[in-house]
């Protein structure tokens, strides 16, 4: 390496600059590149020079350091120092344009000022603030352990200068602590961050998505939240909790909650439902959700509290409306998808597929049908794509049961096997595919000498039937002011919940939960919503600035930005350190512009 005078032009004016130099080989031959910018050639920065090789170095360090993008000083005088430029070096090389980044966006939420606001300030030496905004930042960079982020990840990056918490103040303890300090401001939090999310992007809360997911835990956890139950990661064998989340039509998190792991996602609507009105006021909102969130009782609780809905339907419902199937005014609104909106059939009878599914109301005549507010209607959507993919799953079940089926009849024919035995193999068999196994009847009998014996057959018309039903799924709204196509677009939104999950699970590792107390696993979760909030707040700034919604990216381009410690020997044996961040690449460079970002001139240091 090695320093070279450098010249720009700015507002007309040719300055002049040292740039630390190093030399690389290149496919084409040996070149250079500037590895930072150590700062002006002028009077007043030979001046500074000289003040640093003069005085104490640790007070250079932290007063009186030239800096990257430094602007004019009013100094006079100016002295020379000689410089050593080959034993010119550079250390603790760090991480700069992620944290800064992370810094950038919790200053637009105005997180730090609140956390500083409501945290309790007491004689600790870090405050309770920053040691939060540590996991969150860490959480959404380089999600990991406590310990982790406090040994190995904290120390690598500019978080230190940037946050003013120097390295030897930041350890696994405090931040477990932060945990148990956090956690009672979550409901306040959310209530911040909707307001301040509604000034910076104008978001509109008139449609709220609802879903839930669980995460499991790796241990004992043995406390009332963590509970078996359905799990959505494949981990039945590890105890859970449920969260709830609400969200925007963007995707935006409004606000969340967590249940005991076996909790029924149907029996969480209420709860959450009320918890939103509670914290945010009533007011001219639809709540969207899925199938599982839907009973009788819960959209009788949604209509009686004048709310609006737009719910999916169990498969099973859409038996009612076979001739909408059959018929042809269906309503293109893309290529691969129809939809229709249908009344309930006045014929439709209640079995015990559907009794919870069915509004008495909706089969009334026409003079005596309720006000507008409380009457239903369906929509019966048919998509092309979604019908190849379920006719294709269906098929290789199908395929597969009825293999298995011939060779457990020819096994049982051969082999003195006993009926229980055989009919638990059945039932396994049929169980991986419940949609697949209605199109058989399986029977499973003894014969005069106790062996078991298996008679089956294909069941035609409910094959036909999966054909018809294919791609196809049924809605249900007592929103009748909208159109097909937007009571649809505002259905499918939904994946944006479901993005949400994917989300806290992958890029922020929500799961698995290794906490084992009960407040500490809340507090956890709280830190991943956070986190994710920035997320989706750079992609709304992603998305405003043109680049798509690709905050990943952006934060993987910028996380190579670093900061450093250049060290000057001089002539007279005295080292001058200049803090100083690398030239941004012309790929970063444009992102930087069009997020509307500038790096900062100057960073302070201890």
């Amino acid at each position: 390496m090695f320093i070279r005078q450098c010249y720009r032009k700015k507002n007309g004016t040719r300055h002049a600059y040292w740039a630390l130099v190093e030399s690389y080989r290149s496919e084409h031959g040996p070149r250079q590149r500037v590895v930072a910018w150590l700062g002006k050639l002028d009077e007043a920065g030979r001046l500074g020079v000289q003040q640093a090789a003069e005085g104490n170095p640790a007070a250079a360090a932290s007063e009186n350091q030239l800096t990257l993008f430094d602007e004019e000083s009013e100094e006079t005088e100016p002295r020379w120092v000689e410089v050593n430029t080959s034993a010119v070096r550079v250390e603790n090389c760090r991480q700069f344009g992620g944290p800064w980044l992370a810094m950038e966006l919790i200053r637009r939420l105005k997180l730090d000022e609140f956390l500083t606001r409501v945290m309790p300030q007491g004689r600790e030496q870090v405050p309770w603030s920053l040691s939060s905004l540590v996991l969150v930042i860490g959480r959404l960079l380089d999600p990991s352990s406590e310990l982790h982020t406090a040994e190995q990840w904290y120390p690598k990056t500019a978080l230190p200068e940037l946050l003013g918490v120097p390295v030897h103040r930041v350890d696994d303890n405090r931040l477990y602590r932060t945990l148990d300090e956090l956690l009672p401001h979550k409901a306040a939090l959310e209530v911040h961050l909707k307001e301040r999310l509604g000034e910076l992007f104008g978001i509109e809360y008139d449609l709220l998505l609802y879903d839930v997911t669980s995460t499991f835990f790796e241990g004992q956890a043995a406390f009332d939240l963590a509970q078996r139950g359905y799990s959505r990661d494949q981990r039945s064998d590890c105890k859970q909790v449920c969260i709830g989340l609400v969200v925007s039509r963007c995707g935006m998190p409004l606000g969340y909650e967590v249940f005991a792991g076996n909790t029924a996602d149907v029996t969480t609507v209420q709860q959450i439902v009320t918890t939103m009105e509670q914290r945010y006021g009533k007011s001219e909102r639809i709540w969207v959700m899925d199938r599982g969130m839907v009973s009788e009782a819960n959209l009788r609780f949604l209509r009686e509290g004048n709310r609006r809905y737009i719910v999916g339907t169990p498969k099973s419902m859409l038996k009612k409306f076979e001739q909408q199937i059959l018929g042809e005014d269906w309503h293109k609104i893309r290529e691969g998808l129809e939809v229709k909106l249908c009344e309930l059939p006045r014929d439709a009878g209640q079995d015990d597929d559907v009794e919870e599914m069915v509004d008495s109301a909706s089969a009334q005549d026409e003079v005596n049908k309720p006000p507008i507010e409380t009457r239903e209607i369906f929509i019966l959507c048919r998509s092309q794509d979604r019908g190849k993919k379920e006719d294709a799953i269906l098929r290789r079940f199908e395929q597969k049961i009825e293999e298995r089926l011939k060779s457990m009849t020819a096994r049982c024919d051969k082999q003195k096997r006993q009926p229980l035995t055989v009919a638990r193999e059945v039932g396994r068999l049929l169980g991986q595919n419940t949609r697949a196994a209605k199109l058989f009847e399986v029977t499973v009998e003894a014969t005069d000498e106790g062996h078991a014996k298996i008679t089956w057959k294909k069941i035609e018309n409910r094959r036909n039937w999966a054909t018809l039903s294919a791609g196809c799924y049924l809605l249900r709204t007592n929103v009748t002011d909208w159109s097909d196509e937007e009571l649809w677009k505002a259905y499918i939104q939904l994946t944006e919940a479901e993005a949400a999950f994917r989300i806290h699970k992958s890029d922020l590792s929500l799961r698995p939960v290794w906490h084992q107390k009960q407040e500490r696993v809340l507090a956890h979760i709280l830190i991943c919503f956070l986190s994710y909030v920035l997320w989706k707040m750079l992609g709304q700034l992603c998305q405003t600035a043109g680049l798509g919604n690709e905050p990943r990216r952006v934060l993987s381009e910028l996380s190579e930005i670093r900061m450093m410690d250049v060290i000057l020997p001089t002539r007279d044996g005295i080292d001058i350190r200049k803090r100083c961040i690398s030239q941004p690449s012309d790929h970063q460079q444009i992102l930087l512009e069009k997020l509307r970002l500038k790096l900062p001139r100057k960073i302070n240091s201890f």
